[in-house]
């Protein structure tokens, strides 16, 4: 028996759009109205059925199709599973009145701040979350916030509330110094931190009279120095002889308890006190840094002693070649600007020998006063060969410059120092002579004169020291006496010391200077050794004394 063909079930009959039934044919006006109709009465049941949910009245009642009302109820009933979700938030915020019906041409009413979309898609919370979050919202007071883990990153609210720790500066307690309650005590350590702790520092008053103390010891020392400054006086007038220290002047001084290039490396006054903490050699205060120092460049002494080259010497008949071709080439000058009309041309150059020949016929005519006329140039010749010579003369001025500029130069080169002893400087032609030569040469220097013998120091530049040792060495004759004058006794002869036989000049001591010690050549009278070596002593050569007297004079 053949199966009968099943028929399906109709779709539900709403009676809004049903697939079952055809449209009929209406007018356009008619079914215009019909739809705005079926919308406004489902927009009445679906608030009727919302105030109800909220205000707990009763449904109105409606007058909807029975299409109508299926649709209704399956809103009412979805409402009403999400009405037990939200029913704590509902009980907890403040009734809003109940919405007035809804109308089509009315924009709907905006979302609460809750429900409003929290990501880009503007898709709100489900339903189901509603109440956690107002729940948790309510009980902070703050506003709801989703259970997302995008925004849940983006709140600052969680970190913002947690309550910061106070930073603890106090130190470390006690029992950390304790070595029976702290097993890992460390004296090391415990000695620095002692040490760092701020200790308050304390009110100090000065006793009565420190400073008047320290005022009485000024005075009591300052009184010691007068005194040894007027026993040293005392003792110059005296004229008390130094012969007894002689042997100090050249003994070698005692070494210092530190080193001058130590100094700035240790921090103790002796080597002896020297220890590994004292050395400054990290210390902030050392010498020692990671900069380098670059020394400033001395232009060495030796160089301004070098000569000029000197160009090689020529023989006779090779100057006088040089000679006729440096004429030949100024005449060649002089006769092309007389080619181009510069220069007028000389007047001939008429000599007795060839009169004759360059004024023939007027020597011809009247030889007397062609002889004349040719004696006269030649006479003219000479005498403007003789000012040209005297205008190319210095003049007493212009060599005493000269004079100066080049001594000058020489003393640019090195200083140089001459000591002679002169064991009797009585004869005032000897005085003059090295008084005047020590001037005419620009040498500085001193000439002391003392009852035992009698010193002279020089110092200036190479070749007026090696002239001024010729003088003092071999043109002064020293055993000689000058002879006194008509009328006049010899000056400046002191008794017992008249006698030359035995007189003679040593060079103590020659050498290079630094600088000079002395600013122009003097004669002193010092009639002790004292004296002598106190005026020696600001230009720091007293020990040229010593040196004068130690030496003892050579037989010749």
């Amino acid at each position: 028996m053949a199966s009968s063909p099943q028929r399906k079930r109709p779709p539900p009959d709403d009676g809004l759009n049903s697939p079952s039934k055809k449209p009929r044919a209406a007018p356009d006006q008619e079914r215009i109205q019909k739809m705005v109709a079926e919308a406004r009465e489902r927009a009445m049941a679906m608030a009727a059925k919302l105030a109800a949910q909220k205000g707990g009245q009763a449904p109105a009642p409606s007058s909807a199709a029975p299409a109508l009302q299926s649709a209704a109820e399956r809103l009412a009933a979805m409402r009403a599973r999400v009405s037990s979700a939200v029913s704590r938030s509902t009980a907890i915020a403040p009734a809003r009145p109940a919405p007035g019906p809804p109308s089509i041409f009315r924009p709907p009413e905006p979302e609460p701040e809750s429900q409003r979309a929290r990501g880009g898609l503007d898709v709100g919370l489900h339903p189901a979350l509603l109440g956690d979050v107002e729940a948790a919202s309510s009980a902070r007071g703050k506003k709801p916030q989703p259970k997302f883990a995008t925004t849940m990153a983006n709140r600052s609210g969680s970190t913002a509330t947690k309550a910061k720790k106070q930073l603890d500066l106090s130190g470390p307690s006690a029992d950390v110094f304790d070595p029976t309650k702290n097993p890992y005590f460390d004296p090391n350590i415990a000695s620095k931190a002692a040490s760092t702790r701020r200790v308050p520092k304390t009110l100090v008053f000065n006793q009565k009279g420190k400073y008047i103390e320290q005022a009485n010891a000024l005075r009591r020392q300052q009184a010691l120095e007068e005194m040894k400054k007027r026993i040293a006086a005392s003792a110059r007038k005296v004229g008390i002889d130094e012969d007894m220290h002689a042997d100090k002047a050249f003994a070698p001084p005692e070494p210092p308890t530190v080193e001058w290039w130590d100094q700035g490396l240790i921090s103790t006054p002796e080597y002896d006190e020297l220890r590994p903490e004292n050395l400054k050699i990290d210390t902030p205060d050392s010498i020692i840094t990671i900069y380098i120092q670059h020394p400033i460049l001395i232009e060495p002494p030796q160089d301004r002693l070098v000569a000029e080259a000197k160009p090689l010497p020529l023989t006779k008949e090779e100057m006088a070649k040089k000679r006729r071709q440096a004429r030949a080439a100024a005449l060649k000058v002089t006769q092309a600007k007389i080619r181009l009309g510069l220069e007028a041309p000389p007047p001939p150059k008429v000599r007795k020998a060839n009169m004759m020949r360059v004024l023939g016929e007027e020597a011809v005519k009247d030889p007397t006063a062609v002889e004349a006329r040719v004696n006269r140039e030649i006479r003219e010749r000479f005498d403007k060969h003789v000012e040209t010579n005297e205008s190319r003369k210095l003049t007493k001025e212009q060599k005493l410059e000269k004079l100066a500029l080049n001594q000058q130069k020489d003393a640019a080169k090195g200083i140089k120092c001459l000591v002679f002893r002169i064991e009797n400087l009585s004869d005032g032609r000897h005085q003059f002579k090295i008084n005047k030569n020590a001037e005419q040469l620009a040498i500085t220097g001193i000439c002391i004169h003392n009852p035992k013998f009698n010193v002279v120091i020089v110092e200036g530049g190479e070749h007026s020291i090696k002239k001024y040792k010729k003088l003092m060495l071999n043109r002064i004759k020293w055993t000689e006496k000058a002879e006194p004058r008509e009328g006049s006794e010899p000056a400046d002869v002191v008794e017992g010391s008249v006698d030359l036989e035995n007189n003679k000049c040593t060079l103590v001591w020659e050498g290079e200077l630094k600088q000079r010690g002395f600013k122009k050549f003097t004669s002193e009278k010092c009639p002790t050794e004292a004296m002598a070596k106190e005026r020696l002593e600001r230009a720091k050569m007293e020990h040229l004394w010593t040196l004068a007297r130690t030496s003892v004079p050579r037989e010749d």
